[in-house]
């Protein structure tokens, strides 16, 4: 027995080394998402955990080395979310460490779930070791599944976007979706598993079946490839847009006396000089970057309009209150006059952030401006202004959200999310928020167009490719022509549905393959 082998029977066979090992594992997989893409580290971390699902003597044992793995891998991935505590550091700094271990904690149960389930089919079951990688890779993309809608959903750093740095990669997005490339990745990473403990025979060698898992690797590098090797920028003629980056400090946005300041000084920066480009035709500004509440006979969007292109728009978010006194987040599209000529009221809510759960029972409110909670909107709708492509209008986080972002019986030409991302400060939070905007691109062959307030800011291209941008904490403009669409993906038409096939099938396929065992048996 060598070194390596001896040392991974006493971590498997002691009960603390394990769960230790789960921790840690989860932990070090962190390192393969955006924006540190080291992705070798999802060998050993994801074949690590597999192990551990397998050699666990009973499902509770997987159940709770699958939580500890997942509050390593949440724990590090949603650091981030504590830097909101940060912005009214007197009232919710003492909340900080609470929420994010909190919702680590809570998120770590889907991982549970799965290491759980993959444990009874894998293990109790007995199941050939065939099925083993794709049981895995299904329990897992399951769970993932799970995590993007219950409880209204937090698909946050799903595992394809560790291949957020390589469009090639991305391309497969178009037909299996974010959850299919995720679950594809899984069986990537976890195919050295069926080296474990098996004699190599003759008829049936283990290192065949990781070969032929492993050449996924190149066949959807090549196919990426190939579907954007001679993808150009093809670009809607006489539109440009100004995207505008104030780079606004969250906690100055709301101060009484800031406020007229910082709407006069991206008055200032929409005005500025042309580029090569041209004057701009549109002009774009961030999330809630009017930090006025803006009722139906609000003086303000008058106030907007001398810096309106002639014939064109200025498209803005600010928080809204309607006759009746209900409140939204919401996106306005003003025209030279002044006019509001549609909103947009956002649809997928942030818990603690824009309302509060069971708030007659618990002691705090949410962390956004006002007292009140924000009223959801009705969900996807595409906006139609004269003189621009119809946009499907989206705010925040609602962009990671695969196959929800854009209207199906209305199709829109390109996404707008506009975002205010200041509240993460220099974290990983920006950087993961662009590369899941970047898989909607590609899932729907849409344009995607983001606006943050600081950052980052971009343009891009339909299939995930960032045209142009604006840094994290930089302050600037981008003069862009809005890109063409293509035709609709194959995802765009069957959403999920194709990763769900996946999902379900490989699932179904190692219980069949058992269930087949037994009765050839009799």
């Amino acid at each position: 027995m060598t070194m390596g082998a001896g040392f991974l029977t006493a971590v498997l066979e002691n009960p603390w080394y394990r769960k230790i090992a789960a921790l840690l594992l989860g932990f070090c997989a962190v390192a393969a998402l955006p924006p540190f893409h080291v992705i070798p580290v999802l060998w050993p971390s994801l074949c690590g955990f597999a192990l551990l699902c397998l050699t666990a003597t009973g499902w509770r044992r997987a159940a709770i080395e699958g939580w500890l793995f997942g509050l390593g891998w949440f724990g590090a991935g949603f650091y981030w979310i504590g830097h909101a505590f940060l912005v009214d550091a007197e009232r919710y700094a003492a909340l900080m460490p609470v929420a994010v271990i909190g919702i680590a904690a809570g998120m770590a149960l889907y991982t549970a779930l799965g290491a759980a389930l993959f444990h009874v089919i894998a293990a109790r079951m007995s199941v050939a070791r065939f099925f083993l990688v794709p049981a895995f890779a299904g329990c897992w993309a399951l769970c993932e599944w799970l995590r993007g809608w219950v409880l209204t959903g937090f698909p946050w750093n799903p595992l394809s976007t560790v291949w957020g740095n390589m469009p090639e990669m991305m391309q497969s997005a178009a037909w299996i979706g974010s959850l299919g490339l995720s679950f594809v990745t899984v069986m990537i990473f976890t195919a050295p598993v069926l080296l474990y403990g098996i004699e190599r025979t003759a008829l049936r060698r283990p290192g065949v079946q990781v070969l032929a898992i492993s050449m996924l690797l190149p066949l959807l590098w090549g196919g990426g490839a190939w579907r954007i090797g001679d993808a150009g920028l093809l670009t809607h003629k006489g539109i440009v847009l100004r995207l505008v980056q104030p780079a606004i400090p969250q906690a100055e946005k709301w101060l009484a006396d800031r406020r007229q300041q910082h709407v006069l000084k991206q008055m200032a920066m929409s005005k500025r000089t042309p580029g090569p480009l041209g004057p701009p035709t549109h002009v774009i500004w961030a999330e809630t970057n009017v930090p006025y509440v803006i009722d139906p006979d609000s003086p303000i969007p008058t106030s907007l309009a001398a810096i309106v292109p002639p014939n064109g728009a200025l498209i803005f978010g600010a928080p809204r209150r309607d006759r009746d006194g209900a409140a939204y987040n919401s996106l306005f599209v003003i025209d030279e006059r002044g006019k509001v000529a549609d909103i947009f009221d956002k649809y997928h809510l942030v818990p603690f952030g824009e309302y509060v759960p069971l708030r007659g029972y618990l002691p705090f409110g949410k962390l956004t401006e006002g007292r009140g909670d924000f009223t959801a909107g009705p969900g996807p709708r595409t906006q139609h202004f004269k003189g621009l492509p119809p946009f499907a209008a989206i705010i925040c986080y609602e962009v990671i959200f695969s196959a929800n972002v854009v209207d199906p019986n209305d199709r829109p030409s390109w996404i707008l999310n506009i975002t205010n991302d200041a509240w993460f400060g220099p974290s990983t939070g920006p950087r993961q928020h662009l590369v899941q905007a970047r898989f909607r691109a590609v899932e729907e062959g849409l344009p995607v167009v983001r606006v943050a307030n600081t950052g980052i800011s971009a343009v891009i291209d339909p299939y995930g490719r960032v045209r142009n941008y604006i840094g994290l904490d930089d302050q600037g403009i981008i003069d862009a022509p809005l890109p063409l669409p293509l035709a609709k993906t194959f995802f765009a038409n069957y959403g999920q549905t194709t990763g769900l096939i996946l999902v379900m099938l490989s699932i179904l396929s190692a219980i069949s393959g058992r269930l087949f065992r037994l009765f050839g048996k009799n």
